[in-house]
């Protein structure tokens, strides 16, 4: 996605991160941008899902990454919670993590098909982290420097054959009992595959 992209060019080099969402434009982000706490408790209609896949576990999927179709192996591996406290450091202003931790999803995927990255990848951009079923609010720009993250801006040229651990972190209510961490092709119209990971 590239509106994401150009975010995480920018806010990589400052201390403090502003709060945005997945998606670069639309009446409904752009109320939750205002408000992240209400895209952080707003429900979905969600069709069945597939049964859950353990830690770890892959699934397979396809992506487009410019011009060139590339198969990945996806599989997440955990989802590390953050305190009240130190989430409010993350934001511009505090205010807008009331109630609310960041979760990071760490994914690793695995180039198995296609030519090397030309870019930037976009496999992680079909990335999100749900709690108790609602999809939390997407954090840019905060995963880059967590332990065990790469920085998807150094991936370029990425080839087939290699692994890399792409991270996500998404604000998501305080004392939520289960996380889950769905991924799916951006853009695409397959079902999500899906991890779920306790939130305690």
């Amino acid at each position: 996605m590239l509106c994401k992209k150009t975010a995480l060019r920018l806010a990589a080099p400052v201390a403090v991160l502003a709060l945005a969402l997945t998606a670069c434009g639309g009446g409904d982000d752009k109320k939750s941008e205002e408000n992240p706490k209400a895209d952080a408790s707003r429900s979905r209609t969600e069709p069945a899902k597939p049964a859950a896949l353990a830690a770890g576990e892959s699934t397979t999927g396809k992506v487009e990454e410019g011009d060139a179709t590339v198969t990945y192996d996806v599989a997440a591996q955990k989802v590390e919670l953050g305190t009240e406290a130190g989430t409010r450091k993350l934001v511009s202003d505090p205010k807008d993590a009331e109630g609310l931790v960041a979760a990071v999803a760490h994914v690793k995927y695995t180039h198995k098909g296609g030519a090397p990255l030309k870019d930037v990848p976009d496999v992680g951009d079909g990335t999100e982290v749900y709690a108790d079923g609602t999809r939390g609010g997407l954090l840019i720009g905060a995963s880059e420097d967590a332990p065990g993250c790469e920085d998807e801006l150094e991936l370029e040229g990425w080839k087939k054959g290699e692994s890399h651990v792409i991270c996500q972190t998404y604000l998501v209510p305080v004392g939520a009992e289960e996380l889950e961490v769905r991924w799916a092709p951006e853009d695409s119209e397959r079902e999500p595959a899906v991890w779920k990971f306790p939130a305690k």
